[in-house]
């Protein structure tokens, strides 16, 4: 060949090149997945722990020691120390990194929401011993001196069972305890067994001005200490099919109470519908100066999309005063979906990676500007990405993709950096133009923006790079072939004054399906020259293009 560059359409080549990468897929990626087995429930971790435990207990899993409730509790609360409750605390030896983690991200939460801290024990003289004791129980309130909060390997290192026996150190009894029970559920004594009785008995309890909680991590589920098959024991009034405690985590009221019992002066809420509004105080007033407010979204399900309808905050350098931050998770030791962020510029859609997001906001010194607002809802699939190098996939891979997928995925680049996306694999259905199951590519951060691409089939090479610090995906799947999707990975790349290269990159792009590409025409290729021109293929029955150079890849 006389030129240095040379475009091979084969037919042949290509089926044999796609058998062979059928293969790679088959043999690497079509692994099952196992299923993760149903939580169970606070209830039945503690009694299944605690039974043949010598501790005595009463209502199941409080400890004796001293018998008084949130209201008579004056006394054992903890300390508070410039509007700050702190609770030191030691964790037992036998525990292994994941417990570790478990437990200490179970007492984040109070920090994100309440005035408590859970801090790392140092020389105080009230304290609280995380321990793998026998069975799981706790101490009401502050006893004095160490204390046991007994959190047993096996059977109650779950978030829910940890922040139970927490609540009860905090000054806490069970929800169906309180005085005011009887307006709000019957007990069905005649189901209950006479040594199981005394689990039941009233308490009086200050409610802090709350209404009942019938969800409550404190509250017993309805078949409690059943002796009949298939009876409850609890029934809920005045309707008796409201689902009973067997929640996996705190309710917003069971936050409300603590910051109550504890007079904390915080601004947050706890959001666990799938969609709702966020809005900054006095919203659209000018927002006060001095405030921090946090919202902690957990929707029941799917992932959480987060979208700014308005967005005007007082601007600063790298925004030290007033300011907002996203997390991807529900503390603030989870990753960033957004950092500081302020001033009056249109903020772009963010969706975290699961249910989970805190909204974070900060004001110091605000001259008359409005503040937010912004709702959120739930997506299947999708995500954001801020972070330099990181993958992106298809939902469930490597396994296959589920019908009906609807993902968005939104990259941005610092402001004076592009987006450069390339591929590991991608192997979804094939059509000749790309109709059923696709991944398109725009240059910004919607699909309101500039089409880069849209790829299908098994690919063996695709690479994109937008113009400037935004990119938005967008894959869609029909109702009846699924593949194992894709694998993707994205960097970030200074721009240039003088570029003027193609947005979709034809030297790396390997499989080409039937409609326009950036591909060059036949031409002298120079090392270090970017390929552009236009050639658009339609023949249908050969599915692969090469590209040949003398020189090695630019």
């Amino acid at each position: 060949m006389n030129s240095s560059i040379c475009i091979i359409l084969s037919c042949l080549l290509g089926q044999v090149l796609s058998i062979s990468f059928k293969t790679i897929l088959a043999s690497n990626y079509n692994k099952v997945q196992k299923k993760t087995p149903a939580p169970i429930d606070v209830f039945s971790r503690f009694i299944k722990a605690n039974k043949g435990s010598r501790i005595k207990r009463v209502h199941g899993d409080i400890a004796l020691g001293v018998s008084r409730s949130a209201l008579s509790c004056k006394g054992c609360l903890w300390q508070k120390i410039n509007g700050t409750v702190y609770v030191p605390y030691t964790l037992d030896e036998q525990y292994n990194n994941d417990e570790i983690n478990m437990i200490t991200t179970t007492m984040q939460v109070y920090a994100t929401l309440t005035c408590v801290q859970f801090v790392p024990y140092t020389n105080e003289d009230d304290y609280i011993t995380i321990k793998s004791a026998n069975g799981c129980w706790s101490f009401m309130g502050r006893q004095g001196g160490a204390q046991i909060v007994s959190v047993q390997k096996g059977y109650c290192t779950s978030e829910g069972t940890t922040m139970h026996e927490l609540n009860h150190a905090l000054g806490f009894v069970h929800e169906q305890s309180r005085s005011d029970r009887d307006d709000y559920v019957d007990i069905m004594y005649q189901y209950i067994s006479p040594d199981d009785k005394v689990n039941f008995d009233k308490m009086d309890t200050n409610n802090l001005r709350t209404r009942y909680d019938y969800q409550s991590i404190m509250h017993y589920p309805a078949w409690a200490y059943s002796n009949t098959t298939g009876k409850n024991t609890i029934v809920a009034k005045p309707d008796p099919s409201v689902t009973l405690g067997a929640g996996s985590t705190m309710t917003s009221l069971d936050f409300t109470k603590i910051n109550r019992l504890y007079q904390c002066d915080v601004c947050g809420s706890f959001l666990t519908d799938a969609n709702g509004t966020i809005i900054s105080t006095n919203y659209p007033s000018p927002y006060p100066n001095n405030g921090k407010c946090v919202w902690v979204i957990q929707a029941p399900s799917d992932l959480v999309t987060l979208k700014f309808d308005a967005f005007d905050l007082q601007s600063s350098p790298n925004c030290i005063s007033d300011y907002i931050r996203v997390y991807d998770g529900r503390t603030r030791n989870s990753l960033l979906l957004l950092d500081r962020t302020c001033g009056s510029e249109p903020v772009p859609a963010l969706i975290a990676s699961t249910n989970l997001a805190l909204v974070e906001f900060v004001s110091r010194d605000n001259k008359k500007k409005t503040g937010f607002k912004a709702s959120y809802s739930t997506v299947k699939c999708g995500g954001t990405y801020f972070t330099p190098s990181r993958s992106i996939t298809s939902p469930g891979y490597p396994n296959n993709y589920p019908p009906y997928s609807n993902c968005s995925y939104i990259i941005t680049a610092p402001p004076s950096y592009k987006v450069s996306l390339s591929m590991t694999s991608f192997n979804t259905e094939f059509s000749s133009s790309c109709k059923y199951d696709y991944l398109s590519v725009y240059d910004g951060n919607s699909s309101n923006n500039p089409l880069l691409n849209t790829f299908c089939g098994p690919l063996f090479l695709l690479s994109a790079t937008s113009t400037g610090p935004n990119m938005f995906l967008r894959f869609l799947s029909d109702k009846s072939v699924q593949k194992n999707g894709f694998l993707l990975s994205y960097s970030f790349v200074p721009l240039s004054k003088n570029w003027n290269g193609p947005k979709v990159d034809a030297i790396l792009t390997g499989h080409l399906v039937p409609q326009t590409f950036q591909v060059p025409p036949v031409q002298p290729v120079v090392r270090g020259q970017h390929l552009r021109g236009k050639l658009t293929y339609r023949r249908h029955t050969v599915p692969l293009f090469l590209l040949y150079w003398r020189l090695r890849f630019p």
